[in-house]
């Protein structure tokens, strides 16, 4: 009995190749033999790159990606599904948290997916011989009228309600559409389905005047969001019949580190142009208001002034003395303060330090306060003192014993 053997789709392609080359004339081969060779070498490199299997993913490292990184897209990045990271990133695994729970089934077809495993690619090609084009998904399309609303309500967040700058910033809602089919877009072109941008973009922005006879923003939103993603589905959803170009970890970086960072300039324009924070009056400052005045601020302007001239001191007396002086002033050691507690001078000695511990202790004592409303802040006096005295009789003993330290080493070099 013969063995049903099953071929990878790509090698067929090498098979139909390595036929065609064989199948040349006696005469070229004779003639041409070294050219033969070296292209036929540097065919074979291509075709061994070209059906090469990508670096294989781990099931079992995914899970656990999922588990401790999921909200934040990390199991995507590692099966290289960045754009599905992307969203997760941006709505905290699915809105709070709602995909990350639902994918926990999912991993391992990812998992076969990013590994282009035999069963997935079987699987996938019979669905490209049932289907020319991707059938209807509800779960995709909800994801894009959620994410295609979100991202056109945080943008429409971030234009400036007020004229900043003299310069009234209303116009930019006309960019709004541009956001919504920017959401719609990318979760298209999540795994193996893609499309392309201007369907989605038009279907926004004919829709979009609509805002104008529905009063309610959010109503308008989602029908221009709704719009879009039904011209996505309709006319510009495909196959994504090749696996997607595998991009260096710089590139992949680059386009992922941009990508968050035009999302969370755009979280900036909410909270610095539209935020606000309450007053003592109980009344709502702007927080570009308050930065402004904050730094016009005399506590900001004596701060500027302190590190300016803490910068001009260091290139003067070098970063290490500047440094120990700023160390200093800190004390953290707690001596100064304990100076000023016991009322004596820095260069006081241990038996003038013991002699106002015990004046300022017998008369700060709680036994001696009468009144039971003052006894808890005498009270807090006397520990206050105690800690000075311990403070500085530490600090004291510390110093004499490093001094007869040094004393005895200098003793003990011999000239």
């Amino acid at each position: 009995m013969g063995t049903k053997q099953t071929v990878a789709p790509g090698s067929q392609k090498v098979a139909k190749q390595q036929v065609k080359n064989v199948s040349t004339s006696p005469t070229s081969a004779t003639t041409s033999a070294s050219t033969s060779n070296t292209d036929s070498k540097k065919n074979g490199r291509r075709h061994q790159e070209a059906n090469a299997l990508p670096p294989q993913k781990s099931v079992i490292v995914a899970y656990v990606l999922w588990l401790f990184g999921g909200i934040f897209g990390l199991h995507h990045l590692y099966l290289h599904r960045d754009r599905h990271a992307f969203i997760w990133w941006c709505t905290l695994g699915g809105y709070m948290g709602v995909g990350w729970l639902s994918e926990i089934f999912m991993i391992p077809e990812y998992v076969r997916d990013a590994n282009e495993h035999p069963q997935f690619v079987q699987s996938f090609v019979a669905k490209l011989q049932a289907y020319q084009r991707p059938p209807y998904s509800a779960k995709r399309f909800l994801g894009q009228i959620m994410i295609g609303y979100l991202f056109g309500q945080l943008f429409a967040s971030a234009i400036p309600q007020t004229i900043v700058a003299g310069i009234d910033f209303s116009w930019l809602h006309w960019l709004i559409p541009l956001f919504i089919s920017l959401g719609i877009w990318t979760v298209g072109n999540i795994g193996r389905e893609c499309g392309v941008l201007w369907p989605c973009l038009l279907g926004a922005f004919v829709t979009y005047p609509a805002r104008y006879f529905i009063y309610d923003e959010t109503y308008s939103l989602l029908l221009t969001a709704l719009v879009s993603a039904l011209a996505f589905d309709a006319v510009s959803k495909q196959w994504r019949r090749t696996p997607p170009r595998r991009r260096s970890p710089t590139e992949r970086t680059l386009k992922f580190t941009g990508a968050l960072c035009i999302y969370l300039g755009v979280w900036g324009c909410v909270i610095f142009f539209n935020g606000t924070i309450p007053d003592e009056d109980g009344g709502e400052v702007p927080i570009h208001e308050a930065l402004h005045n904050f730094l016009a601020s005399a506590w900001w302007t004596d701060l500027k002034q302190a590190l300016l001239d803490t910068y001009n001191y260091a290139q003067h007396h070098g970063w290490y003395e500047t440094w120990r002086e700023v160390f200093e002033s800190m004390d953290v050691d707690g001596e100064r303060n304990a100076y000023k507690v016991l009322g004596v001078s820095a260069t006081a000695s241990q038996a003038d330090i013991t002699a106002a511990y015990r004046k300022l202790s017998k008369e700060n004592h709680p036994d001696k306060v009468k009144d039971e409303a003052l006894r808890p802040a005498a009270h807090q006096r006397f520990i206050e003192i105690q800690q000075a005295y311990s403070v500085l009789s530490k600090i004291k003993s510390n110093r004499r014993r490093k001094n007869k330290q040094s004393n005895s080493d200098e003793d003990a070099i011999v000239l």
